[in-house]
């Protein structure tokens, strides 16, 4: 395989960046009227200014030919199509078509239309969440359920949970239950979850594809032990259901078949939110209704993302430019900064879909990058983070951000929002323009490249559907640029298969423990003397 690097198009665009960006300033740029203009771009309700990016308009024009050139959109279009774009593991990704609506043209994998099974398991999902939140289902004891815990980690709980906490505040939805999440196997997260919880009300959700996901299934089996020392339950099937494929383990466990919601193995743990991952638990707490809005919402991104052109398309730009300041610039990190407290948890499940993507050293062929791919991810909303790590953003290391606003408040007290935008507006420009100042603990360098991301309303089921889908979009692009495959996840394997060695070590396995290296083994020798 061919890298990018080795293309005319990826050698112009860093003798471009050498020669004239290198000795540039984002102050002087921003005069530029026709330049800002040119980075400023509108679609599907958001605006995207990408004008205080350490580029110009040729900048621009050159990543789109370098995106052209690594044929992103015949990767895209293979994509829609259904096609095995996951080499590495043999399977398509296909999370797009968890979002298309009836009446959509067929979705096929391997010749069978997904759409048909995708909208009997989400009707299946409204009626039962009916059901529960009308207090037609009850619990074994006869009681309405009141909580519903969902057990899950990694993609099965990130992105739920970005989606719970940014509808708290949204009046156009009524809350019904309670949600909460399971997903450490520290013992902790347990108590902590569970400790003011009656078992007679509480409903499980155990979300594991495989239903072998170590961690999950720990917790699974605390969650049911935990409701059968309940004298008054002897019958689980009322109070625990599965988003699985495994029909026989999620039996085994005590889950009936009626109670379990599958997804294809086309969906990637850390894009499944929109499937029954997200949407069971979100329909529970808040109704079908915010499912089938988050889910329209994400269907008209993608509809912007199969057939904008790269030059106008939101999801491309915001890819190229993240690559761009990775690739060429050489920053090794991106903050994530909402300005809005609904996105209290976006940047942690953004965290998880970009760094478990694209955090590669090698090609869809195993061939080693001559370049860096993925960027460390971490964020804050506003004007939190501004009392934390932006110290750094303004006078230390170089972070390109990623800010992100709302015109519109879910809730509003004295135009308190109109204070939060304020700060908006503002940083991005700090960051650019800097300040000088004789002080030079006053100093600021500026050149600090950002982007700003305005949606036209507010954080509701509809807008957050294509945030999502515009950042899992984004992903996407830079995968395809780089020539990796952002949908495996080898990286997270090794760690595991370790911890079962040091557990059998534990359990007084003396030939696992005289397996490892003596730094290992004195510290587990202190750790089972003391615990």
């Amino acid at each position: 395989m061919s890298l990018i690097s080795a293309s005319a198009e990826y050698k112009a665009l860093s003798a471009h960046v050498a020669e004239k960006i290198a000795s540039s300033h984002l102050k002087d740029l921003l005069k530029d009227e026709i330049r800002c203009s040119a980075m400023r771009f509108e679609a599907e309700g958001m605006v995207l200014d990408c004008s205080r990016q350490r580029g110009t308009v040729e900048t621009q024009s050159m990543l789109i030919d370098l995106a052209k050139k690594a044929e992103i959109e015949t990767k895209r279009d293979a994509m829609f199509a259904g096609k095995k774009l996951n080499e590495t593991e043999g399977r398509a990704v296909y999370h797009v078509a968890l979002r298309a609506p009836l009446g959509h043209a067929p979705m096929l994998v391997d010749g069978e239309d997904q759409l048909p099974l995708i909208h009997k398991t989400l009707d299946r999902i409204e009626k039962f969440s009916k059901a529960v939140r009308s207090g037609e289902w009850k619990g074994a004891t006869g009681k309405s359920l009141t909580t519903i815990l969902a057990i899950g980690i990694g993609g099965s709980y990130l992105g739920p949970e970005f989606l719970y906490e940014a509808l708290k505040a949204y009046g156009g939805i009524s809350q019904k239950l309670d949600l909460r999440f399971l997903a450490n196997v520290d013992p902790v997260d347990f108590k902590r979850q569970t400790a003011d919880l009656d078992t007679e009300s509480t409903l499980a959700i155990v979300v594991s594809k495989s239903f072998t996901t170590a961690e999950t299934m720990l917790n699974a089996n605390a969650v049911k032990a935990w409701l059968l020392a309940n004298p008054n339950i002897t019958d689980i099937s009322k109070h625990f259901v599965a988003v699985s494929t495994q029909l026989d383990l999620t039996e085994k466990f005590g889950i009936q078949a009626t109670n379990v919601f599958p997804f294809g193995d086309y969906v990637g743990g850390r894009f499944s939110v929109h499937s029954p991952v997200g949407a069971l638990p979100i329909a529970l707490a808040y109704g079908f209704d915010a499912v089938a809005q988050f889910l329209d919402g994400a269907h008209k991104m993608d509809l912007h993302f199969k057939n904008a052109p790269l030059e106008q398309n939101l999801p491309v730009l915001l890819g190229l430019w993240g690559l761009y300041n990775s690739t060429f610039l050489g920053y090794n990190a991106k903050a994530i900064l909402p300005y809005s407290q609904a996105l209290v948890r976006f940047a942690a499940h953004i965290q998880q879909l970009d760094c478990e993507s694209n955090g590669k050293s090698v090609a869809m062929d195993g061939t080693p990058l001559d370049y860096q791919a993925g960027e460390i991810v971490f964020g804050e909303p506003g004007t939190n983070g501004q009392h934390s790590f932006y110290q750094l953003l303004h006078q230390g290391r170089t972070v390109p951000c990623e800010f992100i606003g709302f015109s519109k408040p879910q809730f509003d007290i004295n135009s308190m929002h109109d204070e939060l935008m304020c700060n908006f507006f503002a940083q991005p420009d700090a960051l650019a323009c800097g300040q000088h100042d004789p002080n030079s603990h006053k100093f600021f360098p500026g050149n600090r490249p950002s982007l700003s991301l305005l949606i036209l309303d507010q954080a509701s089921p509809f807008t957050l559907g294509k945030l999502l889908s515009l950042y899992e979009h984004r992903v996407e692009v830079q995968g395809f640029v780089w020539g990796i495959n952002s949908f495996d996840q080898w990286g997270v394997q090794l760690g595991k298969v370790l911890a079962k060695q040091v557990a059998k070590a534990i359990k007084g396995d003396a030939a696992a423990k005289a397996a490892f290296n003596p730094a290992t083994s004195a510290l587990l020798d202190t750790y089972l003397a003391n615990k």
